[in-house]
């Protein structure tokens, strides 16, 4: 929707006020959104890498765990994983990435996995149980990658759509505002200089009339 003016020196002064004012913050929003893109593409190249590798340490342990399941029965699978041995202790923080809040994790075990008879379980099950304890933080972080690459996304687009609406609708509504605006003043003065220049055409002529007039009384 254009924006309504009046066409006056006071409007024309407020109107480029703003058009500054929207170009200091255009250019903050698209530094804003180059920073946010670059911390973007550092966290989602970080995140595959992550991912990769959490999902090549669990493929091990799915396959260790499926030997052990299949040298047990289902029984003594259920008793030996009945009563944990050990617990997850996660504590969480957060860092500032412009106005954003990423959260950030750490995880720690406390006790052991395997709280289990030796006897009558395989050493497959130990070593699958070690790769998940050994994987668990990196699970952990990796949901708070992608957290924070779901928030980071979301503010990106955000900032994309506020610098779009300077760049594309405010700005060039107030500059064609303000060519409108020059546009009718430079109108008025025009016409301004025009009726002066009648005014001091009828001036000059009657002075010259009224010159001829005494000339020619002086003459009789």
């Amino acid at each position: 929707m254009p924006i309504e003016v009046r066409a006056t020196r006071m409007e024309l002064l407020s109107l480029r006020r703003r058009r500054t004012l929207a170009r200091k913050g255009h250019k903050l929003l698209k530094d804003k959104q180059d920073e946010l893109i670059r911390q973007f593409k550092i966290l989602l190249e970080a995140n595959r890498g992550a991912r990769r590798r959490v999902e090549e340490e669990l493929g091990a342990a799915y396959g260790q765990f499926l030997f052990a399941r299949a040298a047990m029965t289902s029984p003594g699978m259920a008793d030996a994983l009945h009563y944990p041995g050990a617990r997850a202790v996660v504590s969480s923080t957060t860092r500032r990435v412009m106005n954003l809040e990423l959260p950030e994790f750490k995880v720690g075990v406390e006790g052991q996995v395997r709280n289990y008879g030796m006897f009558d379980t395989p050493a497959e099950l130990d070593e699958a149980l070690e790769v998940y304890q050994r994987v668990l933080p990196d699970i952990i972080n990796l949901a708070a990658q992608e957290k924070a690459i779901e928030l980071l996304a979301g503010e990106i687009e955000r900032t994309r759509r506020r610098v779009n609406a300077l760049e594309y609708i405010l700005i060039p509504e107030l500059e064609t505002a303000i060519r409108y605006i020059k546009l009718k003043l430079d109108e008025v003065e025009r016409g301004n200089l025009t009726r002066l220049m009648k005014v001091k055409e009828m001036v000059d002529a009657r002075r010259e009339a009224l010159m001829a007039s005494v000339q020619e009384r002086a003459n009789q």
